[in-house]
């Protein structure tokens, strides 16, 4: 499985994990979503998979500037 693949000309990220129920893929999917997530779900092979991406919107430096 590729760790990272293109979907709309996004990058998505592999999550690491196989399902063999779809349905379990889709749960997991849309917890992703609301933690912010893009997801997009793959089935190959009786399996499936899911990649998600999220765009970083701030950024928080902490410590004094060099």
């Amino acid at each position: 499985m590729d760790l990272a693949r293109t979907f709309g000309g996004k990058k998505f990220m592999w999550d690491g994990r196989v399902y063999e129920d779809r349905r379990e893929a889709e749960e997991v999917g849309q917890k992703y979503r609301g933690d912010g997530f893009e997801v997009e779900l793959v089935e190959e092979e009786g399996q499936s998979f899911l990649f998600s991406r999220r765009v970083v919107t701030e950024v928080v430096v902490e410590g004094e500037p060099i």
